[in-house]
């Protein structure tokens, strides 16, 4: 059997928290910022948890997380 492998892009975005919840960083703050809002800007600060609808595909891209 070839060795299960995780997808390397998926590693690095996304972090398995000690309770088993996965965090995320936000998106939509990376360029264009001239045209959205401070109170936009602030909103997008931090990191936040991966909805649940997603959790199954996150975890089945890192196997040993």
């Amino acid at each position: 059997m070839p060795k299960m492998k995780t997808k390397r892009g998926a590693a690095k975005r996304f972090v398995v928290r000690g309770s088993g919840s996965i965090k995320r960083g936000q998106a939509f703050k990376r360029h264009i910022l001239t045209k959205k809002t401070t109170k936009n800007k602030r909103h997008l600060r931090g990191s936040t948890a991966v909805h649940k609808a997603d959790v199954a595909s996150v975890k089945a891209m890192m196997p040993f997380a």
